[in-house]
């Protein structure tokens, strides 16, 4: 486990690393194209210290943009009792620090945890789900966030997740400008030029990294979560459950989509489109449960 924290840590390095270095890229070309190859330079510099930029707000504050982005707002301790009794039993069986406590309303049942590092954690639930688990189940899935915080998943997805958002948004501006500026010469290519990056940053490039981050840290959730309950029976009912839903929440996006305990749109997908889950399919994850589950009976 320890092991696994420390290639996590290594891997937010990584993974920043490699932003900055697209951003550098889609620098030199934009300014190339602009201002020839004395421009080249001038915007690699320019991307890349938006780059920083951009990796630095996702490290302090991506959390709060992705809990305001979901609409996610905090729970209150009084009617939300057991809730914050079972995330309290939690970090302190898992000798973590108390986590914020988010809900969404929501009926579609899911949830997530994110934050930079444990001290800086939240866990955040649907409304739906905690209509339809009991506490078994609700321990199970929190068990399964609470991993994400102390494994350090929660600091990688969150840099990339916040970093493809921006990516996203920049596209979204830069492709705006042509619609309401008809922009037309080298001003309308460069602008081109720069929707078209940032579009492959976003919905390509970015999210291939977040796929080779998140599948197998679904699956090592499931068994740190397992680990800290003793009760696999718990996490198993509550998959059986959220299979069953097939709608998204209503805030649902791609860039957190990573970030959730399941994806409802990815439930039915072909062979194909299973290259590009974020998820490993949820029936394979309820069979690896089960198999331990049968491994505690002997």
């Amino acid at each position: 486990m320890y092991h696994q924290i420390s290639r996590n840590k290594r891997n937010s390095i990584l993974v920043i690393a490699g932003f900055l270095i697209v951003w550098l890229v889609v620098g030199l070309i934009v300014g190339a194209l602009a201002y020839g190859q004395g421009g080249a330079i001038a915007g690699a510099i320019v991307l890349g210290l938006l780059g920083v930029a951009a990796a630095l707000y996702a490290y302090y504050f991506g959390s709060s943009t992705v809990l305001a982005a979901m609409g996610a707002q905090p729970a209150d301790p009084r009617q939300y009792q057991q809730l914050y009794n079972v995330v309290q039993a939690l970090a302190i069986g898992d000798g973590l620090p108390m986590p914020k406590v988010y809900v969404i309303n929501d009926p579609s049942p899911n949830a997530f945890a994110t934050g930079r590092d444990p001290n800086h954690a939240s866990v955040t639930v649907t409304t739906g789900l905690l209509q339809i688990m009991n506490r078994e189940e609700l321990e199970g899935v929190l068990a399964h966030e609470m991993s994400h915080v102390k494994n350090f998943d929660v600091r990688l997805l969150l840099v990339v997740t916040t970093m493809i958002g921006m990516a996203a948004l920049i596209a979204s501006a830069f492709w705006n400008s042509i619609a309401r500026m008809r922009l037309r010469g080298q001003g309308a290519l460069v602008v081109l030029a720069i929707g078209i990056l940032f579009t492959l940053v976003a919905f390509i490039i970015g999210p291939l990294m977040q796929l080779a981050l998140s599948r197998q840290r679904e699956s090592l959730a499931d068994v740190s979560g397992v680990e800290l309950t003793r009760n696999p029976a718990g996490l198993i009912s509550a998959l059986q459950k959220i299979a069953q839903n097939d709608k998204p929440p209503e805030r649902f996006n791609h860039a957190v989509a990573a970030m959730m305990i399941d994806n409802p749109s990815e439930h039915h997908g072909s062979f194909f489109s299973r290259l590009f889950d974020t998820h490993p399919p949820i029936e394979e994850r309820i069979a690896a449960l089960q198999k331990i589950a049968s491994v505690q009976q002997t």
